[in-house]
């Protein structure tokens, strides 16, 4: 096969990497890129589709920015103060938050726009080291604001012999943690809100179409969670194909060192009762009575996306000096009815580099056992095309995300697809090609399934073919990223 160089920016790159992609026998593995990108460091970002058609994250401490292409982001606002257009006088607006939650910031939030043609931001603030919480509403005519503060619809840790939302004593390891909201309507056009972090777990209210409130007093139905299980971040997806409702969580913690990962588990209704792809249903997620953060517990449930990683560098590659990444998650997700693409967008911090954090969006497909798997490099443009066998073999990066919650970042390990469907290398089995670019792989007796997916390595600076694919009898992930083809 004849090789071709190109040294693109990342401007072409996004013009031009769908058609190139369908001439898929002319990019090879050591085709160079030249790209940039415009990052930007928002907290637990959350996706809405502005009334200007571009998309929008909303983040914790009123962190918002906006993109048109899911690569280059620009900020919206930056830090809780009154001069902003987002939420004027906000100090003053959200007084009664601030001071219920002993608080003088926002965590993470939503943004849904209703039927009204309104966008609604569910906001929420906490204490932090404890519980003590709220939610509210605030609405606005333009998703950039301004908003106007409605008031709290949820508070949580309550005093000892205080009634909680339910008219009960509020009891930390059994009630929710007021914060993280996503809003959805589901198949029917019923709106839904499903939120939690910690505490008493995961719990789902239904909301008004119209108004976005709650229909009933509560706090609503427990999906999982208990006795302060380290998961939180619930945001619920609806797949038409699949006719599955997908909920998204993050296990662990979120610092760099916390082990945070991404994990998914589904169900047929919006409210469950969701179970993860070994069939365990997801109310029997919750740590032993009396306990606090029992990871031991918690990463024996849900079907684990990703965690941390690393590509490591191989000797002829560029990118040598590479930043693996750590705890990532907290994300939402996005689909473009237009193309027909799953989108995953989450925070990542980063080998060596403290806290620092940054917004990173992945490609999402859905593999024949209708379970979602994540791309391994972050979003510049890639489809899909009909690959040809003689185009998948060679030397990959492989990583394995297992199920353990942990701080450790899984490393790339080598192995290679032979022609003819065979694997060596750290580990061996079968590969198969099914139709135009999904992929059936064989390790250690277990069934791997996913697509393969022709995408830009950034730190490499070379288009390589890469592979995703899930275990749902284990309920891993596997990653795989070509270092070098065979001729």
């Amino acid at each position: 096969m004849k090789k071709i160089t190109a040294c693109i920016t990342l401007a072409a790159l996004c013009a031009g990497l769908t058609a190139c992609a369908g001439k898929e026998e002319k990019l090879r593995a050591d085709t160079p890129l030249d790209m940039e990108f415009s990052e930007v460091s928002v907290h637990d970002p959350s996706v809405v589709e502005g009334e200007d058609g571009s998309y929008y994250i909303f983040g914790s401490h009123m962190a918002v920015a906006k993109t048109d292409d899911l690569i280059n982001w620009t900020y919206v606002n930056q830090g809780v103060k009154n001069d902003n257009e987002l939420i004027p006088n906000v100090y003053s607006q959200m007084k009664e938050a601030f001071e219920w939650a002993h608080s003088n910031t926002f965590w993470a939030p939503d943004v849904a726009r209703l039927e009204d043609g309104k966008y609604h931001l569910y906001y929420c603030n906490c204490q932090g080291d404890s519980p003590l919480s709220c939610l509210g509403t605030a609405v606005s005519d333009s998703v950039d604001g301004p908003y106007e503060n409605e008031g709290l619809m949820l508070r949580s840790g309550m005093d000892a012999g205080e009634e909680d939302e339910d008219g009960d004593l509020y009891q930390a390891a059994t009630d929710p943690n007021v914060v993280d909201p996503n809003v959805f309507y589901d198949a029917k056009g019923r709106l839904w809100m499903v939120y939690g972090s910690y505490s008493g777990g995961i719990f789902i209210k239904e909301l008004d179409t119209k108004t976005g409130l709650p229909l009933e007093e509560g706090y609503g139905e427990k999906l999982l969670g208990g006795n302060h299980l380290r998961i939180e971040a619930p945001y619920i997806i609806y797949n038409e194909e699949t006719g599955y409702y997908y909920m998204f969580l993050s296990f662990g913690g979120l610092d760099s060192d916390g082990g945070y990962n991404v994990r998914v588990c589904r169900s047929e209704n919006p409210d469950g009762p969701y179970v993860d792809s070994m069939g365990q249903e997801m109310t029997d997620c919750k740590g032993p009575y009396g306990s606090s953060f029992s990871d031991v517990t918690a990463e024996q449930y849900g079907t684990k996306l990703m965690g941390g990683y690393k590509f490591l560098w191989t000797e002829g590659e560029d990118g040598e000096d590479r930043r693996g990444y750590l705890s990532p998650g907290h994300n939402s997700c996005l689909y473009q009815e237009d193309t027909g693409k799953y989108f995953i967008i989450y925070h990542t911090r980063f080998e060596n580099s403290g806290e620092e954090h940054q917004v990173r969006v992945h490609q999402m497909f859905f593999n024949e056992d209708g379970w979602p798997v994540i791309t391994p490099y972050r979003y510049t443009g890639e489809t899909a095309e009909a690959y040809t066998e003689d185009a998948v073999p060679g030397t990959y990066k492989f990583i394995n995300h297992g199920r353990d919650i942990s701080a450790k970042m899984k490393e790339s390990e080598e192995i290679r697809l032979e022609s003819g469907g065979k694997i060596t290398g750290a580990y061996e089995g079968t590969w198969e090609l099914k139709g135009d670019h999904e992929v059936v792989i064989e390790i250690d007796g277990h069934t791997y399934k996913g697509v393969f997916l022709r995408q830009a390595d950034e730190d490499g600076k070379k288009y390589v073919m890469t592979f995703t694919a899930l275990c749902a009898e284990t309920g891993t992930s596997i990653w795989g990223s070509a270092l070098s083809a065979i001729e």
